[in-house]
């Protein structure tokens, strides 16, 4: 036995090697086995764009060609091919997007991503715009009905013929997408809509609150909605042959720059970006911080989709419709006459800024079939270009902001029923059903007044019964007569065609190959019967009801100025006499008067000078209050001997937010704290409640006019209060030392993710653009935050359509693993752009792939 002994307690050993080698043998085929299954699903899920497909419900054969970057031409015999081939090449790069994108403005989330996206859910099914998207489309007219069907059979058709091949977010998070429809499509443009045209009723709720505080002449300066350097496109009726928006002499040597406001998706609050500073400062980069909330145990998928990033994330893949609720996008266009050109013929350009994403908000496109031609960028779920041009015609936009929005207070009884002035009624109630994924069904009770729903349960802390007024809420504003926008070949057929148009109201700026320019303000703005609405109004009276929309043809128009320049950035489009107020928060004119600056230049405009005009980053704003804080210091004798610093960094700067700037980051940091400080002395602890995209014109003025009653306590002067300012922002206790170390740059940065690849380790890098540092800022024409920024650039060239440039941020492709899913990025972050061919000579020429659409 004491032979045997030690045989028997090797054997121990030996049986543990061989479980674990058996484990390890075990995890490597698992690990093999779905890494063939990965390569697999990647490779079957990929985009085609060479060959052959067939496919039933084509009536001839249709030619994608696509060019080095992805973007496809679309040739077709006739228009319901061209649009089926639309929907099914977009949906082989974008169908995840798309998903998203109506499951959002659905209220249909909750179902494939849990509970925390209930609050999404809740809130789009009060607002019902499923419903207004199923009567919009009950109403179409029959060409635009059969158009969208064609374009919703290409989606399905790829939907049908990929069932087992669906791209990777579908099958990780175990569900696949239901049959689009035509509904769908409408659903995509009116989440375009809730994006640009909803929120403001936070605002008025806002400023109800402050005029409650501080009375109607403090109110009246913090809302500011008006401002000496504004520039509408059209004259005053009294100065009708006056050039439009031109910079006189005197206003050149008098500019006193300001700055378009904060993009309020970057805010959240005020003060936020002094956070994001302090971070930078101490050498982070102000990230947010990566924590992951509760994963409810029920829900299972191979993505942590419960966590916060995950929740960020996906609200830039829906694109528009997860931004800031207050958020209001700072677009650029403009339009030159051949005056201007070298070339002698018109110059158009526009740059759309919104929420930065991947995959992005836009996918460019040809589209041809028979007379129709048209390129551009399209809307992804939506047919035909939004932006672009035809054979004839070119077209920009840029949010117009209106004022689209009211809250009406309702009185109701015990009984349930509402105050009307024909008597107590009962309100109308839909039912509705939240489906949760790991969850229980949640019912929902919308209680709709005549005004609107009820939307109390949205406003955290209130208590009144308060129903939202929006005008997307009548199906006409859901109208999509982009066909006849896409077919246009005049003044007077464009004009004819946005005539029609109801939302997101815009300001569209013209070009022809004729010479002519144009501006046109597009979309349904209502008429009050007394007030602006700038505040809730009573419900149970008539006496501030909507009266109908301001027509048409009075909207502000101009064609042919005499000045040959037109260009808006979302600030004031109205003169002192128009009647209809059209908004009662433009944003503020800083970055119109920066170009109106640039383009009135005494030199010929080149479209390589365009380029370099949507990637300016000088603040004259920003360099306003430098030069402030600076005269202060220096007519402040205790002025601190780091002030003096920061002081003699900011004294010649020329307001270029240049990310290796020290001066920025000082006058920035430095203009923060003065609004807390002039703020808190008025509001104490709520002063964050102040949101207002004119913001920088009240400091403006106050700066420039030191009126008594912003002067907070304890300050004798406004020099000893900007002093004071710039003292609290360069002895941050968390700052860098040494003042000439401060760079932009590492304040302000930007980093474009992807809601679902970003959260996998392994392909982090490759899923996004990495923080990156970002010149310029709100106040600037490129206006940027971290993830909001030019979602486009294009300029149209009428002396040769070929030479007209186009850009998106990314990509085409939404697939990771694609060569289109970033290979724009490079170009878009250094200023570069690319061609965008049109004839049939230059589209040959820049052929790199070719598939055939085949009806089966």
């Amino acid at each position: 036995m004491h032979v045997n002994a030690p045989a028997v307690r090797r054997s121990g050993p030996r049986l543990a090697l061989r479980i674990v080698i058996i484990i390890l043998v075990l995890l490597l085929v698992v690990f093999l086995g779905f890494d063939y299954w990965f390569y697999r699903a990647v490779q079957s899920s990929a985009p085609q764009r060479d060959g052959t497909l067939h496919l039933s419900g084509l009536a001839a054969p249709v030619t994608i060609t696509y060019d080095a970057r992805g973007v496809p031409n679309i040739s077709a015999f006739n228009l319901p091919d061209l649009f089926f081939a639309q929907g099914y090449v977009t949906a082989q790069d974008r169908l995840w997007q798309m998903d998203v994108l109506r499951r959002y403005t659905s209220g249909d989330l909750a179902v494939i991503l849990g509970r925390e996206y209930i609050k999404f859910d809740r809130e789009n099914r009060i607002l019902g715009l499923r419903e207004v998207a199923e009567k919009a489309a009950a109403q179409m007219d029959p060409q635009t009905h059969a158009q969208f069907e064609a374009y919703a059979a290409g989606v399905n058709a790829y939907i049908e013929q990929h069932r087992k091949t669906l791209p990777l977010e579908f099958r990780f998070l175990g569900y696949a997408p239901h049959v689009w429809t035509v509904e769908d499509s409408l659903l995509v443009g009116l989440s375009m809509t809730e994006f640009l045209n909803h929120g403001l009723y936070n605002d008025k709720l806002e400023k109800e609150k402050i005029l409650t505080r501080l009375g109607p002449e403090l109110t009246g300066d913090l809302f500011v909605n008006t401002s000496w350097r504004d520039h509408p496109p059209i004259p005053p009726s009294s100065i009708e042959n006056d050039a439009p928006g031109e910079l006189t002499p005197d206003e050149e040597e008098e500019e006193q720059p300001t700055a378009a406001p904060k993009p309020k998706s970057e805010l959240k609050r005020p003060g936020a970006e002094a956070h994001t500073l302090r971070a930078a400062l101490r050498g982070t980069e102000g990230a947010p911080s990566h924590r992951t909330a509760e994963t409810h145990e029920n829900e299972t998928s191979l993505l942590p989709v419960q966590s916060r990033e995950f929740l960020e994330g996906l609200r830039s893949i829906a694109g528009p419709i997860y931004a800031e609720q207050h958020l209001r996008p700072g677009s650029n266009n403009w339009v030159l006459s051949g005056a201007h050109t070298t070339s002698g013929k018109p110059l158009l350009s526009n740059d759309m800024h919104l929420q930065l994403e991947i995959p992005n908000i836009w996918y460019e496109a040809h589209l041809t079939a028979g007379d129709f031609d048209v390129a551009g960028v399209t809307l992804p779920g939506l047919p035909y270009v939004i932006v672009g041009h035809n054979q004839r015609i070119a077209w920009g936009f840029t949010n117009l902001g209106p004022n689209v929005e009211d809250i009406y207070v309702e009185k109701f009884n015990d009984q349930g029923q509402y105050l009307t002035p024909q008597g107590w009624v009962q309100p109308q109630h839909r039912q509705e059903i939240i489906r949760v994924k790991g969850g229980s069904e949640i019912k929902l009770d919308v209680v709709t007044t005549r005004h609107g729903p009820i939307i109390t349960d949205l406003v955290p802390g209130e208590s009144r019964k308060l129903a939202l007024k929006w005008t997307s809420f009548d199906p006409q504003t859901a109208r999509v007569p982009l066909f006849a926008v896409d077919s246009a070949q005049n003044w007077q057929q464009f004009q004819a065609a946005f005539a029609q148009f109801g939302a997101p109201a815009q300001n569209v700026v013209y070009a022809d190959v004729d010479g002519h320019i144009g501006y046109q303000a597009i979309g349904l703005i209502p008429i009050r019967a007394s007030g602006d609405g700038s505040v809730p109004v009573p419900g149970d009276d008539d006496a501030h009801e909507w009266t109908g929309y301001v027509p048409f043809d009075k909207l502000p128009s101009i064609y042919d100025p005499p000045s040959g320049i037109i260009a808006t950035a979302n600030g004031r489009i109205t003169p002192d006499d128009y009647p209809y107020p059209l908004s009662i928060e433009w944003m503020s004119p800083h970055r119109t008067q920066r170009l109106y600056k640039l383009l009135s230049e005494p030199k010929k405009f080149t479209p390589a000078d365009m380029l370099t005009i949507q990637t300016d980053v000088v603040s004259p704003f920003d360099r306003f209050c430098a030069e402030r804080f600076v005269y202060s210091i220096d007519h402040t004798p205790k002025a601190s001997k780091r002030a003096k610093e920061a002081a003699e960094l900011m004294r010649n700067w020329d307001g270029t937010m240049d990310v290796d700037s020290a001066a920025a980051t000082i006058a920035v940091y430095s203009r923060e704290k003065l609004k807390e400080m002039l703020l808190k002395a008025k509001l104490g602890d709520d002063w964050t409640m102040y949101r207002w995209f004119p913001e920088p014109v009240w400091l403006e003025e106050v700066l420039t006019h030191e009126p008594e009653r912003w002067l907070p306590g304890g300050y004798n002067s406004y020099d000893q209060l900007l002093t004071a300012a710039v003292e609290a922002a360069v002895t941050d206790p968390g700052a860098a030392h040494a003042l000439s170390l401060w760079r932009w740059g590492r304040v302000h940065r930007m980093d474009v993710t992807h809601p679902f690849w970003s959260h996998f380790p392994i392909l982090k890098k490759t899923a996004g653009t990495g923080s990156q540092p970002w010149p310029g800022d709100e106040n600037t024409i490129m206006q940027v935050a971290t993830r909001f920024g030019p979602s486009e650039r294009l300029t149209v060239d009428f002396s040769d359509l070929d030479e007209s440039t186009l850009d998106i941020v990314n990509g085409q492709s939404g697939d990771i693993f694609d060569d289109h899913y970033n290979d724009q990025w490079d170009a878009y972050y250094h200023g570069r752009t690319f061609p965008l061919p049109f004839s049939p000579e230059a589209v040959h020429h820049a052929a790199a792939h070719r598939l055939t659409l085949e009806p089966q």
